[in-house]
C-alpha cells in the first residue's frame, strides 16, 4: 500500500471533539454526564434567521456561487466592522470560509512557507498548533502563566518579534482562558507592533462581542491604525448568534491576503451555501437581541464558576471577562489520588474527573498549559450547579 503524505504524520486530531465525543459516548451507555467540554454556545439564534434560510430554499437557484462571497454577505459583514469601529473596508478587502477555523488554516497557507516561523501566546487555542503544523511552519510560543493572567506582555512580544518571525497570532477575547486585553494592554501591544512593519498580525477576535464587566472590544487598528496595512481580523457567526453548526467564518485585511483566501477558496470550498449566506446576512443585520441577552446570562455564568472554584483551596483561576471559559491552575491536584488513581498531571485529573463524578473537562496540555483545564460553562442553566458541585466534591476527596 503506498504511504499517507508527510504531512498527515504532523495532523493531529482536535483534543477538545475527543474529550466531546468520549462524553456522549458515555452518555449514550446511560451514565449521567455534564460537559464542560466542547465550546459551544448551546442557544439558537433568532426566528429571523431560520426564515431567511427558508425563503432561500425556496428560492434556491441551484448554481455555483462567489469565491469571495455574496455582495450581500460582503455587504452585512462590512457593516459589522463598522459597528465595530473597523471602518473603511471594502468587498475587496474581505473573505469569508466555512467557519473562522477554514480561514485561520487558509491563512496559513497563503502567509507561511515550510519552515516560516509563526508565534503566538500560551494557552493557546488547540487548532493553531495543529495547523501550524500542518503547514510545517516553525512555531514560536510566549509562554504566559496564571501569574501573569494568561496575557503576553510587551517584553515577551518585543523578544519574539526582533526574530523577525512572518506571522503574529493573536486572540482576544480568549479560548480557553477567557481573558480580554484592556484598551492600556492592546495600545502598549502594538507599540512593539509597529517597530517591526515585516511581521503579519492576524487577531481571531471571534469572541468580540462576549464581554463582560462593561469592558470594551479593542483591535490593535483601534489604537495604531498605521497597523491595518498588516493586520488580517478573523470573525465568525459561530459564537455570537449560536450557529456553530452553520460554519461561517470571515476576514478582513489587505486587498492581497483577502485575494489570496479568495483563490484557496476556488479551489478548496468554490462558495458557501446560498441558504446558509442568507442565514449569515439575517443574523448580521436582524435583531441584535439574542447575543446580548446571552451575553449576560454567560456573565452570570461566569461569576458562578469562580465562586465554586474560589472554595476549592489550592486552585488558582484568572478572572476571566469574556467568551465562556475559565481555565483554572489545578496543580494543587498533582500527585494526590482519586479512589485509587494517581493524579499526574492535567490529562489524569480530567479522565479521572470524568470517570468518578462524569463531569467532562478539556486538560490545559490541549491548550499548551499543563497545569490548568478548561471549563466551558455553555452547558444548560440547570446543569452547571451540579456540575461545579461534583467537581468540588473530586477535588474533597483527593488524598
Amino acid at each position: 500500500m503506498p504511504n499517507l503524505a508527510r504531512r498527515m504524520g504532523r495532523a493531529k486530531p482536535s483534543v477538545i471533539m475527543q474529550v466531546a465525543e468520549k462524553a456522549k459516548r458515555l452518555k449514550a451507555e446511560g451514565r449521567d454526564i455534564i460537559s464542560f467540554s466542547i465550546g459551544v454556545p448551546n442557544f439558537l439564534p433568532g426566528e429571523h434567521v431560520y426564515a431567511a434560510a427558508r425563503e432561500a430554499l425556496a428560492k434556491d437557484s441551484g448554481q455555483y456561487g462567489s469565491n469571495r462571497g455574496s455582495d450581500a454577505l460582503l455587504d452585512a459583514f462590512i457593516q459589522h466592522l463598522d459597528g465595530l469601529g473597523l471602518t473603511g473596508y471594502t468587498r475587496a478587502h474581505c473573505s469569508t470560509g466555512i467557519g473562522a477555523k477554514h480561514v485561520i488554516y487558509n491563512l496559513a497557507e497563503a502567509l507561511l512557507d515550510e519552515g516560516d516561523t509563526i508565534v503566538f501566546p500560551v494557552p493557546y487555542w488547540t487548532s493553531y498548533m495543529d495547523i501550524a503544523e500542518i503547514v510545517n511552519a516553525r512555531v514560536e510560543l510566549l509562554q504566559c502563566p496564571a501569574s501573569q493572567d494568561y496575557k503576553v506582555t510587551p517584553a515577551q512580544l518585543e523578544a519574539a518579534l526582533a526574530k523577525k518571525p512572518k506571522v503574529f497570532l493573536f486572540n482576544n477575547p480568549s479560548n480557553p482562558t477567557g481573558m480580554v486585553y484592556t484598551r492600556d494592554e492592546i495600545a502598549a501591544l502594538a507599540e512593539v507592533l509597529v517597530k517591526y512593519p515585516d511581521t503579519w498580525i492576524i487577531t481571531d477576535d471571534i469572541y468580540n462581542r462576549m464581554l463582560f464587566d462593561g469592558l470594551e472590544y479593542v483591535n490593535f487598528m483601534h489604537v495604531r491604525p498605521e497597523l491595518r496595512e498588516r493586520t488580517i481580523f478573523i470573525d465568525s457567526l459561530s459564537k455570537t448568534y449560536g450557529m456553530p453548526g452553520w460554519r461561517v467564518g470571515f476576514m478582513a485585511g489587505p486587498e492581497v491576503v483577502a485575494q489570496a483566501v479568495t483563490t484557496l477558496n476556488s479551489n478548496h470550498i468554490t462558495n458557501l451555501p446560498e441558504i446558509t449566506t442568507a442565514a449569515a446576512i439575517a443574523a448580521l443585520t436582524g435583531p441584535q437581541d439574542v447575543p446580548a441577552a446571552r451575553c449576560a446570562e454567560f456573565q452570570a455564568k461566569r461569576d458562578q464558576v469562580l465562586a465554586a472554584l474560589a472554595q476549592i483551596p489550592g486552585v488558582v483561576c484568572p478572572r476571566p471577562q469574556g467568551a465562556f471559559y475559565v481555565f483554572p491552575d489545578i496543580r494543587c491536584a498533582f500527585g494526590k489520588s482519586h479512589g485509587g488513581v494517581t493524579i499526574e498531571n492535567d490529562v489524569d485529573f480530567c479522565n479521572a474527573l470524568l470517570e468518578a463524578k462524569g463531569v467532562a473537562c478539556v486538560p490545559g496540555s490541549a491548550f499548551g498549559e499543563p497545569h490548568a483545564m478548561r471549563i466551558s460553562y455553555t452547558c444548560p442553566t440547570p446543569q452547571l450547579a451540579p456540575g461545579l458541585a461534583r467537581l468540588q466534591e473530586f477535588f474533597a476527596e483527593l488524598r
